[in-house]
């Protein structure tokens, strides 16, 4: 079987939001997810797109996405991708599915001129990290990811 990776279309939404549903269980994180079809269409496919994806088909099955956008290095004075998620599907595992995604992004941040190519990794999925330095990545031991959201964004946003 190959993979089929193409952008994804509005009729995707469906495919990505329940793998989004199933990375989130997987992460013990479903009791956070707030998000619904409706909100992933119009961020994906609205008037003003906050993001992008890619979507891998097996056989004519979604069996992967990569939810992705641009960001900005000061330092670089050039745009960049972030991966925000990328997810297969348990039985499309271990067949090189990821590493085509990452591929496939790594080459659409080469198209696009951008500076980097970043994501963030769990600091206890072991697998994960070892994967991704073992097709080049960079783990930053020195960098936290900090963020401000829901009641404490509101407060914060008022002072």
């Amino acid at each position: 079987m190959s993979l089929t990776i193409r952008p994804a279309e509005p009729h995707d939404v469906n495919a990505i939001f329940g793998m989004i549903f199933e990375l989130a269980v997987f992460e013990k994180l479903e009791h956070i997810v707030v998000a619904d079809e409706a909100k992933l269409h119009e961020s994906l496919f609205g008037a003003h797109p906050a993001a992008e994806a890619l979507v891998g088909e097996e056989d004519g099955e979604v069996v992967t996405f990569a939810l992705f956008f641009h960001n900005f290095s000061t330092f670089l004075c050039q745009k960049g991708l972030y991966l925000e998620d990328l997810y297969v599907k348990q039985n499309a595992r271990g067949k090189g599915y990821g590493k085509q995604m990452l591929v496939a992004l790594a080459q659409l941040a080469v198209e696009r001129q951008c500076g980097r190519f970043e994501w963030s990794v769990l600091d206890w999925n072991e697998n994960a990290i070892n994967f991704y330095q073992g097709m080049g990545a960079t783990v930053m031991p020195d960098w936290r990811i900090c963020r401000v959201t829901g009641e404490a964004l509101t407060q914060l946003a008022s002072e």
